[in-house]
């Protein structure tokens, strides 16, 4: 069976930034950082929007 996966590949950034919540490293980032914005490592980032009320 073929692979059907139709996304797409995030480009990834590279750089040296530290984690707002935690001041891990961050090393690659899906996205060009604004330099405005805090920056969170995945697991910040997880905990963050677990812990934000939902949407309906």
């Amino acid at each position: 069976m073929e692979n059907r996966d139709f996304s797409p590949r995030r480009e990834m950034v590279k750089g040296n930034w530290t984690c707002a919540g935690c001041g891990a490293s961050i090393t690659e980032l899906p996205f060009e950082p604004d330099g405005e914005r805090p920056l969170y490592c995945r697991d910040c980032h997880r905990q963050r929007m677990a812990n934000r009320p939902r949407r309906f």
